[in-house]
């Protein structure tokens, strides 16, 4: 998956190094060899390993068992239990899942489930993983650090190589790598190194291999190192190919270089249903661009799996982004539409299996959460509710109490609607005095509020009267805003809770963002707007403050700003005032800016407002 900015940063697997093996002697499990790489390039399936023969019929997603935990570090100190697996493993079942997806071979999540799976026999087979992370394009990596992170790589390919061996009657597949090969990968490997990965591993076990990444890899696109027919080092080693689609991210990227040879899609329908069935159809894109460059590659023969595809039931971004696409309604016609989809590729060309992601919500992955066929707290959602009655074991997720959802609950595209226009000459956000020709922000929108980036990268105080007012000439109080920076810097912005939207286009020619500031805070801040846009995607600009800049100081004096609202425009074009969203916003995002991290000097601002 891309993500488009620094608060979706965290990407849906990202792993840390494990820290810890536990010794394969002491389990008992010895590798057994299965042959080599495969060596007729895809022109016949007789080198190939074949899928299991039910392959296809296994209804599967994808599992990981963290409940707790709420950040990427945080998921080492969760504790996980059998009992936890083994509950998590009985609602699979229950939903009609005979296949699920294991993201890594750990022996916190593979080692446990599998074993729970052959303690209790519970009726499931596992395409077991085996995450591998990056440690050839990291300038920084120190020598003794990148033989830490390779040895890593050994002991985790170690680790699967003997789960796969010693249940080989449960794990039926096995994948080496996840997102390596695509240009925005986090844990990007070249294609000659995974292909060693992919060989070595394929020579010890007797199951299929491949590598998941996302479609594009295997359309022969957006490879994050540029060698000639990079992918054909990874399928010569694979039986088949498992490749990731997400229409609902997707839609915000259409940006290709060869955009004629990449179908779009366009999630504004008139009807919930024409949306979701457009969705699928672009899965469906995907897959059939794989399709076909593999047969171009002479790997007609090798199967295509959706090795990952899910639908959002909510939108956990804290931006709107997903308000005309996540509901767990719409989930249910995205998975219902999978289904047929692959009922009918059962018969008929199409991928051998489609992975679901996922089968539960992970709050660690923040705002890249909410995939989960069941929510965090193991309640059914929408989508899989039908497959039982409720009760103590099969507890249905509720829209409000005990109101179930329905149908009509699917949301889809509306198009913005546009307040009047603001015919005052000030619009203000926050001020003391209150001159004439004025309307108040809170006065237009009642649920104007304050907020900080990622909820808590600063605090405020809107009533300060503590810090010395000489020459601010708006009075007393001001708002002190005291910095608690995250890794990559902190923010706080002035906006509408509910998303609702004020229309200052009259400002848009000659207007002004005006607001005074006291600090001696070192280096620039970013001051920004965002907007709504007619096509809901929005847009939002950021102007960098320098001592000097548009009236800007950080010498410890109160200094009044003035920035023409035409410089926002200058930054993105698609900033569009007839529907201000965000209506101003003081940050510091150290890649941006320069900074020096963990700056933690107060700042005070004071009469904030537009004018024309």
């Amino acid at each position: 998956m891309r993500f488009s900015s620094i608060f979706t940063f965290i990407a849906r697997h990202t792993r840390l190094r494990l820290a810890s093996l536990v010794g394969l002697a002491a389990v008992g499990l010895i590798a057994c060899g299965g042959g080599g790489t495969t060596t007729d390039n895809g022109v016949s399936a007789s080198a190939l390993r074949a899928l299991p023969s039910n392959f296809s019929t296994l209804r599967a997603v994808a599992y990981s068992p963290y409940r707790t935990a709420t950040s990427v570090g945080d998921r080492e100190n969760e504790v996980i239990t059998d009992a936890m697996v083994k509950q998590d493993l009985d609602l699979l079942v229950a939903s009609g899942f005979g296949l699920i997806r294991i993201f890594d071979s750990s022996e916190k999540v593979a080692v446990r489930t599998l074993r729970v799976i052959a303690a209790n026999n519970i009726n499931l087979k596992v395409m077991l993983g085996m995450y591998v992370n990056s440690f050839e394009y990291d300038t920084s990596l120190s020598a003794s650090a990148k033989a830490a992170i390779m040895a890593g790589n050994e002991e985790e390919i170690a680790r699967g190589v003997a789960l796969a061996n010693a249940y080989s009657s449960t794990v039926v597949a096995v994948s080496v790598g996840n997102e390596t090969q695509v240009d925005w990968s986090f844990v990007q490997i070249s294609s000659s190194q995974l292909a060693k990965y992919l060989k070595s591993v394929r020579s010890q076990i007797a199951q299929p291999v491949t590598t998941d990444d996302n479609y594009a890899v295997f359309a022969g696109k957006l490879p994050h190192h540029p060698a000639a027919n990079q992918i054909s080092e990874v399928l010569a080693q694979i039986d088949f190919a498992s490749i990731h689609s997400y229409a609902i991210e997707d839609v915000y990227y259409s940006n290709y270089s060869d955009s004629d040879a990449w179908p779009d899609w366009d999630s504004r329908q008139s009807t919930a249903a024409a949306m979701m069935t457009a969705a699928v159809g672009k899965t469906q894109k995907d897959y059939a661009l794989a399709r076909a460059y593999m047969d171009s590659k002479g790997k007609s023969q090798m199967p295509i799996i959706i090795g990952e595809t899910g639908w959002r039931a909510a939108d956990p971004s804290g931006t709107d982004r997903f308000k005309f696409l996540a509901s767990p309604v719409n989930q249910k016609m995205y998975y219902d539409r999978l289904l047929a989809w692959a009922d009918a590729s059962a018969t008929a060309p199409g991928p051998k299996n489609i992975i679901y992601f996922e089968a539960f919500d992970e709050p660690w992955k923040g705002s890249d959460d909410k995939w989960g066929l069941f929510n965090v707290n193991r309640q059914a959602r929408y989508a899989v509710q039908g497959k039982n009655a409720p009760s103590s074991t099969w507890v249905y997720e509720y829209k409000t109490g005990t109101t179930p959802y329905a149908d009509s609950d699917a949301v889809f595209f509306q198009a913005p609607v546009a307040k009047t226009a603001v015919t005052a000459n000030r619009y203000t956000i926050y001020a003391s005095a209150t001159p004439s020709g004025e309307v108040r922000a809170s006065a237009l929108t009642s649920d104007i509020q304050w907020d900080a980036f990622d909820g808590g990268t600063a605090t405020r105080n809107e009533n300060d009267t503590a810090t010395d007012l000489t020459g601010n000439s708006d009075g007393t109080p001001s708002l002190s805003i005291i910095p608690n920076p995250a890794s990559y810097g902190w923010g706080l912005l002035s906006h509408s809770d509910s998303s609702s939207t004020d229309n200052l286009s009259a400002f848009a020619a000659a207007g002004t963002l005006n607001f005074s500031v006291k600090t001696q805070y070192v280096g620039a801040i970013r001051i920004g707007i965002s907007t709504d846009t007619d096509d809901r995607s929005g847009a939002q600009a950021y102007v960098t403050l320098n001592n000097g800049s548009y009236g800007y100081c950080n010498t410890g004096a109160w200094c009044n700003v003035v920035i023409p609202l035409t410089a926002f425009k200058a930054v993105n074009a698609n900033i569009d005032l007839r529907y201000l969203l965000n209506r101003f916003i003081i940050a510091d995002i150290y890649s941006e800016t320069g900074n020096t991290a963990g700056q933690t000097r107060q700042i005070n601002l004071d009469a904030i407002y537009y004018a024309k």
